[in-house]
């Protein structure tokens, strides 16, 4: 009997952690849901952790529904970081090709990579994530695709750096241990959610992908089919239902449902549809800073990509097509032919999207993504680093 494949993905957000476990099945193009699991998040703000023993406790019971729901008893997983500390940084490195005959080689590529994290600009007290190929120069000319095998003397590589605040790190990797699992790999949240949520030639046209939590917003902004800019803001759902609490004078459960909508007001939709959009325009007024910044404020034809818990609020989309003047839609990850269990919303996005990265184990182009170190390593990686700043 062929050993089944099964991947877990954890996604530890300032509201809520969600796990989602899948298999892989050799007739289906994406992995099948087999679980699911919610519980409410404590010991969180802003993405990290302030508290690891309730960070712990809320991610040991999310994985005890995900285990009941699957049948399944979790081991290892992928978690996602998302905190304010998550941040992209671009940098160039080149060298000489060492080969006589100038054939580039995968060592060529690698000693390329790292000559551009020498240029790093200083990442004290940081941790990389992850190191993702932007381009590549050959003798002068842009290379479409990866170099391997091509003729030249000299490699230059544009590399785009994710990093994050080694000692976040260090907390969620302690908070999923005491848990009782090991992690295999992490991720950034918005690159997990764009396995799930982006299309390929959404990715290749151009377009940001904004992940709209309870407390933070992530950017990842694609072009050519990789992403060249990462940003998290400190600012999320929760501000709008703290806004709406104040101005209607209602307890917060009540404002977050008039949030969702899920709830009918005895106030005016004019009344709740003006707090709400205060709120909604100071935050894509900072993701049009952000475009802006990187030279890509209205260049970008696949337009903005929402996914997110807060992602859900009515009319979210007519506001974003106003303020950032390009096209606008909400992520609608096809989870119905994939799952079991009954999810329906993009704020699975990131736990479901962390399990696709299993597929680079099977030599997928998921794989071209990942952190540079190896799965083996991370933990003690990961102590090694912070050991030098831990009280």
């Amino acid at each position: 009997m062929a050993r089944r494949h099964i991947e877990t993905g954890i996604d530890i957000g300032s509201s809520n952690v969600r796990v989602v476990v899948s298999e892989y099945v050799e007739s289906a193009p994406l992995p099948v849901i087999i679980g699911t699991g919610i519980a409410e998040a404590r010991g969180m703000r802003h993405g990290y952790i302030v508290n690891v023993a309730e960070a712990a406790g809320s991610i040991r019971l999310a994985l005890l529904q995900a285990e009941k729901s699957s049948g399944t008893k979790i081991k290892r997983v992928f978690i996602a970081v998302g905190g304010i500390s998550v941040e992209s940084e671009t940098a160039h490195g080149s060298v000489f090709v060492s080969r006589a005959d100038n054939e580039v080689t995968d060592t060529d590529i690698s000693h390329a990579l790292s000559s551009a994290e020498e240029h790093l600009n200083k990442i004290t007290n940081k941790e990389i994530l992850q190191q993702i190929p932007i381009s590549f120069i050959l003798d002068n000319e842009q290379i479409l695709g990866k170099p391997q095998g091509m003729k030249g003397s000299r490699l230059e590589a544009t590399v785009l750096f994710i990093t994050c605040l080694a000692q976040h790190l260090h907390d969620f990797m302690e908070a999923a241990e005491q848990a009782g699992v090991s992690v295999d790999d992490v991720l950034p949240s918005p690159i997990a959610a764009s396995f799930v949520t982006l299309t390929k030639r959404q990715k290749t046209a151009g377009c940001v992908l904004a992940n709209i939590g309870a407390e933070t917003l992530s950017l990842a902004v694609f072009e050519n089919d990789v992403p060249i800019s990462l940003k998290i803001f400190p600012i999320g759902g929760m501000e709008i239902t703290n806004d709406i609490a104040l101005g209607l004078r209602v307890p917060l459960e009540e404002a977050e449902e008039i949030k969702r909508g899920s709830r009918v007001s005895v106030y005016s939709k004019k009344r709740v549809g003006d707090i709400v959009e205060a709120r909604l325009s100071d935050i894509f007024d900072l993701i049009n800073a952000h475009l802006k910044k990187i030279g890509k404020q209205g260049l970008l034809p696949a337009g903005i990509i929402m996914t997110g818990g807060s992602s859900a609020i009515p009319f979210i989309e007519e506001i974003a097509k106003k303020t950032l003047e390009i096209p606008s839609k909400v992520a609608s990850p096809d989870f119905a032919k994939n799952t079991k269990n009954q999810i329906h919303d993009a704020s699975w996005a990131v736990a479901y999207g962390l399990t696709i990265m299993g597929l680079d184990e099977n030599g997928n182009e998921a794989g071209g993504m990942l952190s540079p170190r190896t799965r083996a390593g991370i933990w003690d990686a990961l102590k090694r680093a912070v050991k030098q700043f831990l009280p």
